[in-house]
């Protein structure tokens, strides 16, 4: 991609779903009942700190921390985005750790704690801003084969900073919001409770779609199909929070999970044969594939899995990951008064500096920059309660789980939608 081109690319990148009017029937504390407390917002460019559990070549942290410090092509040209990173914490340091080269290369401190970090070793706040890296380490694996990266903790320690000195400033927090439902639903609370904007979540939302489409913005929903690859928790993560972010915008907006379950193995292949909708939509969204392999996929794929999902509000969605059958991420959903399925892929750059994440790092800038999420952190919190419980009825023998704490989730997102991918092809080049 020439640079000019890259710079027209990134002014045209996705706010999908835009800001939520949310409405949190759990939510703890209101905001009028902390009147001292005053979220910090300036004007300008804004002072980042990062807090990242480990830094290493092809981690998160290296394509999101590097945009910012070698540019979206990190290589040390421009385009930047706005922001700065001004402060580090790094609870790992392995041996191809990055952080200590490029600190010191960009004159950015290293603090030993996350309070030093975001207060630059003062006694007071001292950033506009905070990233929460809390993916790749070494980590326990728990008997949902769940790793149990400390990001609920890093978050604590974020947020009694902004109690201790009363002021909070926003939050941008990768991938999931925990491996743990209860964990996730506090974050999102304590954000409430401490007034600033919180933007979470997965790349795949706000990566090229081809076709460059959404879902009609209030229409009615009955069925959804996911597919993509890889493990439970790593990926099921990414292929859920894309489903959320096309299912949000039915009719009603989002109303909640009333159950889940998970199947495995040959159950998988019997729920597409039993259920008409799911091969129909199936067939349609794997048509989007642009990295299925030719074969019987009931031989190509050796451990099926599909994550089933039934709304409160009758939407029901099955999301499958097929290792060994394709490499990408697509989807297809019933739409009332549509003869044909919305469908569409969800399309990953392969190879560094990997521009999906620069998609994440350009509606992250808008959060910085305008102090409101460019849409709704519920959306992380629900597809991490989705996926804890699927997970959770997989070692409980594939039962079927109500779900009523995921019930109580509602939120609204917006009709307004932008995808970088109109006015591009397929391989990032412009069609003029």
């Amino acid at each position: 991609m020439k640079r000019r081109e890259l710079i027209k690319y990134l002014s045209v990148l996705p706010v999908s779903g835009a800001v939520a009017g949310a409405v949190l029937p759990f939510q703890s504390v209101k905001a009028e009942e902390m009147p001292d407390f005053k979220p910090e917002f300036q004007s300008g460019p804004k002072r980042l700190a990062a807090i990242i559990t480990e830094y290493r070549p092809n981690s998160h942290a290296d394509v999101i921390i590097g945009k910012y410090l070698e540019g979206f092509n990190q290589d040390q040209m421009a385009p930047y985005p706005d922001s700065k990173i001004v402060s580090m914490f790094t609870e790992q340091v392995p041996d191809n750790d990055m952080s200590r080269p490029l600190a010191k290369k960009y004159n950015v401190p290293i603090f030993r704690t996350v309070a030093d970090a975001l207060t630059l070793g003062g006694n007071q706040l001292a950033v506009d801003g905070v990233i929460l890296i809390g993916e790749h380490g070494v980590y326990p694996m728990n008997d949902k084969e769940q790793k149990l990266y400390p990001r609920f903790e890093m978050f604590l320690k974020i947020t009694d900073v902004f109690r201790q000195y009363k002021k909070s400033v926003p939050v941008f927090n990768d991938k999931h919001l925990s491996w743990s439902w209860r964990q996730a639903k506090r974050m999102v609370e304590i954000s409430k409770e401490l007034k600033f904007p919180m933007l979470a979540g997965s790349t795949i939302p706000v990566s090229l779609r081809i076709p460059a489409v959404d879902t009609p913005y209030g229409a009615k929903q009955k069925y959804a199909v996911g597919i993509s690859f890889s493990g439970l928790d790593i990926y099921g993560f990414h292929l859920l929070d894309g489903l959320q972010a096309v299912v949000e915008r039915r009719k009603g907006g989002e109303t909640g999970v009333r159950a889940v379950q998970c199947l495995e193995g040959q159950d998988c292949w019997n729920y597409i044969d039993q259920n008409e909708w799911v091969k129909r939509l199936f067939d349609q969204a794997i048509s989007h594939s642009e990295t299925r392999v030719a074969g019987d996929m009931r031989e190509l794929v050796k451990k099926p899995a599909v994550f089933i999902i039934d709304y409160n509000d009758g939407l029901k969605a099955a999301a499958f990951l097929l290792t060994g059958l394709l490499q990408d991420f697509t989807y297809a959903i019933d739409i009332e008064g549509q003869q044909k399925p919305f469908s569409t892929l969800m399309k990953l750059q392969a190879g560094k500096p990997h521009y999906h994440f620069g998609c994440l790092v350009k509606n992250m800038e808008i959060m910085f920059k305008t102090g409101k999420a460019p849409y709704p952190v519920e959306r992380t919190m629900l597809s991490s309660g989705i996926l804890d419980f699927a997970l959770e009825s997989r070692i409980l023998g594939y039962k079927i789980l109500e779900t009523p704490e995921l019930s109580r989730v509602r939120y609204l997102s917006s009709p307004e939608s932008h995808f970088f991918s109109k006015g591009w092809d397929k391989n990032g080049k412009r069609l003029d």
